[in-house]
């Protein structure tokens, strides 16, 4: 097999010639009027080698295959051990640099750095990589996190399914159906608590969290997707990027979310979930601090059955994505060729449009994915959700009341609570949209997207989304299931090929 040495080479080589400046970025003092993003530490960078560049393999898997991987290991040990680079004072072996370099999905590559940058910093290094002729992208790792806000105590009702007027009606759509177990749901998210009104819909999922310390289950990536809390304590967050406001127990995040989705109907406990007949997968993403978007990203192609490298394949493949998570970065390239790749497989992918008040960041504002806002019972859009021209539709996103556990740091009893948050509504529209495929399971996710915005309702008169209707900063308007299910019947659907 032709060596690919030089081309990993020059991209480890590109980086660690930015690094000196490394450790002046990180001793200088933080603008405190900077946007929190800017303060952020990055230690990774997804980097993708342009497939001209990269000579053709023989191995019958391409280049993602174990024996490519492997080769781009040796290369980087090799400049790693030829290589020194300047640091303030002295010299230092480039191996103090660079400790990791791992393949990811979509050919693209984690390179680590051995010390954090700040993230202009971090945009700095990753604009020179993306100048160099070799390079197809490059992007710091940036953290997405949980999309929640802290909430009021335990409401007896969800509001959300039923008759208010920021409901999304699905009592009416439940006259039609309750859903189908052949269109799985997966929740990308802080994994799962087994849960008695949940887990009889539970399939098994997998953890995608490489770090150990984010992961706080004592390794990296598995096959336990189960949620072992995410609290953060103020030492932790202040090492995550620099401030305190990470710092907090666990949100039990995942677990809410599919509740949302899908707690079971009918068995005289609890709630109930949007789809009745629901298979959901759960893929943990998210930790302490939230998660890298290289993980993300695997774990999203990973859930739709596409391969990862050193991942088992998934057998029970999502047509439906949720993503309650997110950060106020533009969508990159690697999330967008991700998504790309989940809707080509057909699959459906919702994003909790984000709680900063602002625009859309990723993966809501990626092209393709349905970006999600919340609104409150009266059809109003609440102060912390984020609007703008990306949002598609508004569904329930305060005082919803789901699955949890009453645990504070490590699992607790099982309970329920309500949460407000968009990633409380994102799960709303993809129950939507499972209940969709279960009536016409060849539903495109164009065609879902298209309907679920063209039977949307009008915001109230009396909602603030009125008032900013003609620049669509609510999107189509409120969730409709009953309307959406009923659309989703119509002759005019698009359908992906059987």
């Amino acid at each position: 097999m032709t060596s690919c040495r030089p081309i990993v080479n020059r991209f480890v080589a590109a980086i660690l010639s930015l690094t000196p400046a490394i450790l002046d970025a990180r001793a200088a003092d933080a603008d405190p009027t900077a946007e929190s993003t800017s303060k952020e530490r990055v230690a990774q960078f997804i980097v993708k080698v342009k497939a001209s560049a990269t000579p053709q393999s023989t191995h019958p898997n391409g280049p993602e295959d174990e024996a490519h991987a492997a080769l781009a290991r040796r290369a980087v040990e090799r400049v790693l051990q030829e290589t020194e680079v300047p640091s303030v004072g002295r010299a230092r072996r480039s191996a103090e640099r660079i400790v990791e370099t791992r393949p990811m999905s979509g050919a693209a590559h984690v390179v680590t750095l051995s010390t954090p940058v700040r993230g202009e910093m971090a945009n700095e290094i990753a604009a020179r990589l993306q100048a160099q002729p070799e390079i197809e992208y490059a992007e710091p790792d940036y953290r997405l996190y949980r999309q929640l806000r802290p909430s009021d105590p335990l409401y007896e009702k969800q509001w959300g399914f039923g008759g208010a007027t920021g409901a999304a009606r699905f009592e009416a759509a439940w006259d039609t159906t309750t859903g189908s177990s052949e269109a799985v749901i997966a929740v990308v998210d802080t994994g799962y608590r087994p849960h008695p009104d949940l887990v009889a819909h539970l399939l098994p999922g997998y953890d995608f969290l490489t770090d150990p310390v984010t992961a706080n289950d004592g390794d990296g990536r598995d096959a336990d997707a189960s949620d072992p809390g995410d609290w953060v304590t103020v030492d932790e967050s202040l090492a995550c990027d620099g401030t305190d406001r990470l710092a907090g127990n666990s949100s039990w995040h995942g677990t809410h979310v599919a509740g949302t989705i899908g707690a079971v109907a009918n068995n005289e406990i609890g709630g109930a979930g949007g789809v009745w007949q629901a298979r959901i997968l759960p893929v943990r993403a998210l930790g302490k601090c939230g998660g890298p978007a290289s993980d993300i990203i695997d774990a999203i192609r990973w859930a739709v059955g596409l391969p990862v490298p050193g991942i088992p394949v998934n057998a029970h493949p999502a047509k439906v994505v949720n993503m309650s998570l997110g950060t106020s970065q533009p969508c990159g390239r690697a999330m967008q060729s991700a998504i790309d790749d989940v809707l080509a497989q057909g699959a459906t992918l919702v994003a909790a449009a984000g709680n900063g008040g602002t625009e859309v960041g990723e993966p809501a504002s990626c092209l393709g994915a349905i970006a999600v806002a919340a609104i409150d019972a009266n059809g109003k859009l609440p102060a912390f959700s984020n609007s703008g021209e990306r949002i598609d539709i508004g569904a329930p996103g305060v005082d919803i009341l789901s699955t949890s556990n009453a645990g504070l740091t490590v699992p607790g009893d099982d309970t329920y609570r309500s949460l407000n948050g968009t990633s409380m509504a994102a799960p709303h529209v993809s129950a939507a949209a499972a209940l969709m495929l279960a009536v016409e399971p060849g539903l495109t996710p164009e065609a879902i997207r298209d309907k679920l915005r063209a039977s949307a309702r009008l915001y109230p008169a009396e909602s603030n989304c009125m008032a900013k209707h003609d620049a669509a900063l609510c999107g189509a308007g409120m969730l409709d299931v009953a309307a959406a299910v009923a659309a989703a019947h119509t002759a005019d659907a698009p359908t992906a090929p059987h």
